[in-house]
């Protein structure tokens, strides 16, 4: 059996913070906006995880509490995993797209893959992470923001 989940999340910039994507901590500032380190790549994927299986979305599993304050969004995901493959799932493939104007993200794509595949035991040939802007149109396009997208494929175990 193979089920399939989407996942979507938008962060917003805050001076101070540094900027983490994909486990990635880029030099380029500022950060984003959350109650974890506000990965918003990570956290794509972790409700696109939640989703095939239908469990809700990582607000549901990791609530703004102090719990959570300050986590490694590259930790819940490992989690969010760990909950699929207790459930009999694994994962078959992610196909991912971080959607902002700057910074510029290529040469970060290959290190975020990997960072993603270590949390999803899987090969990073199997965790895509693509780039792409609005060309200054909406939030990411003023610069106000990043967004990214997730599809997720998992396969029974």
């Amino acid at each position: 059996m193979i089920r399939t989940g989407i996942g979507f999340d938008a962060h917003g910039f805050e001076e101070g913070r540094p900027l983490v994507i994909g486990g990635v901590t880029i030099p380029e500032g500022p950060g984003l906006s959350g109650h974890s380190d506000a990965d918003v790549l990570a956290h794509a994927i972790a409700d696109a995880l939640l989703g095939a299986i239908g469990l809700g979305d990582i607000g549901d599993r990791f609530p703004a509490t102090d719990e959570w304050k300050g986590a490694s969004s590259l930790s819940l995901l490992h989690e969010c995993y760990t909950i699929i493959a207790a459930a009999g799932w694994k994962v078959a493939n992610v196909d991912s797209t971080v959607i902002a104007e700057r910074p510029k993200l290529s040469s970060y794509r290959k290190e975020m893959s990997e960072n993603l595949a270590r949390c999803l035991d899987v090969d990073a040939g199997a965790v895509s992470v693509k780039a792409t802007t609005t060309d200054g149109m909406g939030f990411t396009g003023r610069g106000e923001g990043i967004a990214a997208l997730a599809v997720v494929t998992i396969a029974a175990d």
